[in-house]
């Protein structure tokens, strides 16, 4: 199937083709005509799917025919609820980009930066708003934010959301907008409680699922080193020198543990740079921007605020920290070999997170190689022999021992970092 085979609008045809798209993927090809034809929607497809274009396309058709050429004050008639901050540009982003040729405009809200600029933008009126929930209700409550002329409403990246403690906060929201809206819900995975969820605000919705969540994709190598816990910095630095790694995506579990990779990095003359939710949007933006323009070379990241980063061509992720969630595996590996391309997905093995790989290989069914070759291994034992009952009882915040603190101590102050 072409693009120009989905009945759109010719002026978003042109900005689709200006892209560089022909074809569209299979959540596009599936969801347009059900999104164009007002059915509510459960879209579920792992992440470099498209998942976006499937929702902003069709809505920017929909209200291109709606508003038109009219010069009347523009109202709210489509809002996307998106977790983080990064994913909220992206998105409006995406809609500024197939949205070049209509007279549609849209407003990206969140917290963080002063809400100035964006009640003055409100006040001058909008077509589509992308907002983060807290600023949402925020600029809500103080009657900024009409949503009684809403059209559509989107929930993106709503697994994360309800990680995030959201759920509440997307609640509200919902009730907010008019019972006759259109409701689309778009997720990279669709555990038991995002379906329950989504029960609550469809009506009768039409359900898209595109490669089982349990799939990665098949361009993206993976592979696994079994690592102590204490030298996974030093694995980490000696991969990135003798392999030369460059436009790598590191994945740790916690804010705190990101920053002390970043120093020790740093420390060995490494450019590296730390996202997560504790720093000002102004400076994950401006990390964000340091690497895609290829100033930074390692970007260390949280999966909360990783949702938001949207590289085509990333050739290597590292899962310094295994999740205790398999699913999101999947997800951290599927931020390479996107758009056709290939990718290299590494993992970091303590003993400690044994039942975490073990729980992901049952999830993926995929034969990852295992890589023996290099100076940290275990130091006894094995993968095969590793008592699970000791790993599943293990600090998933991934913090040491207090048996063992006092010879990590010691062990850290002979190492590089």
């Amino acid at each position: 199937m072409l693009f120009e085979d989905l009945s759109l609008s010719k002026s978003i045809q042109k900005a689709v083709f200006e892209q560089g798209y022909t074809n569209p993927t299979p959540i596009q090809e599936q969801s347009i005509p059900l999104v164009l034809s007002g059915r509510d929607l459960i879209g579920c497809a792992q992440t470099g799917t498209g998942k976006t274009a499937a929702f902003a396309i069709p809505i920017i058709h929909q209200l291109h025919r709606i508003v038109g050429s009219s010069k009347k004050a523009k109202q709210i008639r489509a809002l996307v609820v998106t977790p983080t901050r990064e994913l909220a540009v992206q998105i409006g982003q995406s809609f500024d980009t197939y949205g070049k040729y209509t007279n549609l405009t849209q407003l990206t809200i969140f917290g963080g930066v002063s809400q100035n600029p964006q009640v003055d933008t409100l006040r001058n009126g909008v077509d589509i708003l992308v907002a983060t929930p807290g600023r949402l209700l925020d600029l809500h409550k103080q009657g900024f934010i009409d949503l009684d002329h809403l059209h559509t409403l989107v929930l993106d990246e709503a697994d994360q959301m309800l990680d995030m403690g959201f759920v509440n906060d997307v609640k509200k929201i919902v009730k907010l907008t008019p019972k006759n809206r259109q409701t689309l819900f778009f997720s990279a995975t669709m555990p038991i409680a995002i379906r329950e969820l989504a029960e609550m605000f469809l009506t009768d919705p039409a359900t898209v699922t595109v490669s089982p969540i349990s799939s990665t994709a098949e361009n993206v190598e993976q592979r696994v080193y079994f690592v102590e816990k204490t030298e996974k910095r030093n694995l980490l630095y000696h991969l990135i020198k003798n392999e030369n790694l460059s436009d790598v995506l590191v994945f740790s579990r916690t804010k705190h543990g990101a920053d002390n990779v970043v120093k020790a990095l740093r420390k060995n003359n490494i450019a590296a740079e730390a996202i997560h939710g504790d720093k000002s949007q102004n400076a994950r933006q401006r990390v964000l921007d340091a690497f895609k323009n290829k100033e930074v070379g390692v970007l260390v990241a949280t999966d909360i605020a990783a949702r938001g980063i949207d590289i085509d061509q990333l050739p290597f992720v590292i899962n310094f920290d295994l999740p205790n969630i398999p699913e999101t595996y999947v997800h951290r590996i599927g931020r390479t070999g996107r758009a056709g391309n290939g990718g290299i997905a590494i993992s970091f093995c303590s003993k400690d997170e044994h039942a975490y790989w073990k729980d992901i290989q049952k999830l993926i069914k995929v034969d990852v190689k295992t890589v023996n070759d290099h100076p940290y291994p275990w130091h006894s034992g094995s993968p095969e022999t590793a008592p699970a009952a000791a790993q599943k009882n293990s600090n998933r915040s991934g913090g040491a021992h207090k048996s063992r603190k006092s010879e990590v101590s010691k062990q850290n102050k002979k190492r590089w970092y």
